[in-house]
């Protein structure tokens, strides 16, 4: 019988790691980490999902995974390290960018300590360019390169693949600023980093963090993306499916997607630490908690009708733009039973370019009962746009004035009787859209609802009540 070669053991070798990138990780893993390599089902799926951006079937692809499941390095450390060898493509040029220079450049560092090893060199020779072997970037003698930058600085070269590895720090996701940064960059200068715009690969693998985050800009624009979702713990009602026949293999809601990592006992502990808000973002790749968040939607009780003698106060939040993306104009009716219930009895957006008019309609809609209250924005501007307004409600019982404390703050006292169970809402076509802005609240996209409710609240029970429905028998 013939002795197996060195050879022989080197073929071998490359033959199991062209079988897969999973395949090609497991044996790769010794070369930048002394940890034992710890294998895991969501591996194999997002291994086949980065081979089929390789493949030209998934040109656009979205991964949402928690922390701690190695989904960095997979993406941006392993998966270039496999285009160049089993892969057979050294010609491939792999950019890729965190929100951070030194992460991009941790793992930019780690694919080459890996593409110069001993035992890569041994089974896939592709050798490095001196002139153009640096830590931030280096190429190899076939023009292919692995370029790292930071998100704020997409500039210089082109890519066959464009890896995004967590656009937005979680720290800075609360920052509207920094999130229209970091969109703004994805929308505006990604595009232009590609080396071919019709097959060159864009991928964005990150961690949920606010409604309005990278993901959440691409799935609400509906742009073309393979999502690739799964969290910590199954829920059913968001079972993954994607167009490669992939499809989350767990059956049961709360079933664990790593648990010989993450077990049962260390995902309570951690939870317990995180936070609700924490754990449905980085946990379960959901924006906001399932059951909402600082408003629970279990919290508000439908009624089918309004209870004679309630008296309401309708709260304004401006904005002045038609654009797609724009905040809302938007009003909230808010009222008191006679048996001193609250009631939220109407809500209502629009995007208009100027809110007097709606102003106007509204108030005629509800007559002169209903007591209306609307911001005056600081400035010259604002006590021009207040005086405005003011004359359009000649007849109606009134007030302006400017906002105080930040929206979450003045969210607060409506929530207290919410999770108190003293608030009901009147069954309408409005109270999804309603509900669902209200329980994203302090994370989600749009807030206009949720100011025009705190105002409405705040000046029924904060205000003068006599000045505002006169005495009261």
């Amino acid at each position: 019988m013939r002795q197996i070669t060195a050879t022989d053991l080197v073929a071998i070798e490359k033959e199991y790691c062209s079988r897969s990138l999973s395949s090609f990780i497991k044996r790769a893993w010794p070369q930048i980490d002394p940890q034992p390599y710890v294998h895991g089902w969501h591996m194999d799926a997002l291994s086949e999902h980065l081979e089929a951006t390789a493949k030209g079937d998934i040109p656009r692809l979205l991964v949402n995974i928690p922390p701690g499941t190695s989904k960095s390095t997979a993406t941006s450390v392993f998966f270039p390290a496999w285009l160049w060898g089993p892969f057979g493509w050294p010609g491939a040029r792999f950019i890729g960018a965190s929100y951070e220079q030194s992460l991009a450049t941790r793992d930019n560092r780690k694919t080459r300590l890996l593409i110069e090893s001993e035992w890569y060199q041994r089974h896939w020779p592709v050798k490095l360019t001196s002139d153009q072997n640096e830590k931030t970037g280096f190429e190899n003698t076939h023009q292919g390169f692995r370029q790292s930058c930071a998100v704020k600085s997409m500039t210089g070269k082109r890519g066959d693949f464009v890896v995004w590895d967590d656009p937005l720090s979680p720290e800075k996701a609360y920052s509207e600023t920094e999130r229209d940064t970091a969109n703004r960059v994805f929308a505006e200068t990604l595009p232009t980093r590609l080396n071919n715009p019709e097959k060159s690969v864009i991928i964005v693998i990150m961690q949920r963090l606010h409604e309005n985050d990278v993901s959440g800009y691409i799935l609400a624009r509906d742009l073309g993306y393979e999502h690739l979702c799964l969290p910590m713990e199954f829920e059913a009602d968001r079972q993954c499916s994607t167009s490669i026949g992939f499809t989350d293999p767990r059956k049961t809601d709360g079933e664990l997607l790593f648990e010989d990592r993450f077990s049962a006992e260390v995902v309570a502990r951690d939870k317990s630490v995180m936070g609700s808000f924490a754990v449905a973002g980085q946990f379960q790749q959901r924006p906001v908690p399932r059951e909402g968040g600082m408003f629970k939607r279990h919290w508000f009780n439908p009624v089918g009708a309004v209870p004679v003698g309630t008296r309401f106060v309708r709260g304004w939040d401006f904005a002045a733009s038609t654009k797609a993306d724009s905040p809302f104009t938007a009003s909230v009716k808010i009222g008191q039973t006679p048996e001193g219930r609250i009631l939220i009895a109407d809500a209502r957006r629009e995007r208009v370019n100027t809110p007097r008019k709606m102003v106007k309609n509204t108030a005629t809609e509800d007559g002169q009962s209903v007591f209306i209250s609307y911001p005056q924005d600081p400035g010259q501007a604002g006590k021009d746009q207040a005086a405005s307004m003011a004359k359009d409600l000649v007849g109606f019982s009134f007030s302006f004035s400017p906002e105080s404390g930040d929206k979450a703050t003045r969210a607060e006292p409506l929530a207290a009787q919410c999770e108190a169970g003293n608030v009901d809402i009147l069954k309408g076509d409005w109270n999804a859209e309603f509900l669902d802005e209200i329980c994203a609240f302090p994370f989600g996209e749009f807030m206009d609802q949720v100011d025009a409710a705190s105002r409405a609240f705040n000046t029924l029970f904060q205000g003068n009540r006599t000045a505002i429905f006169g005495k009261q028998g």
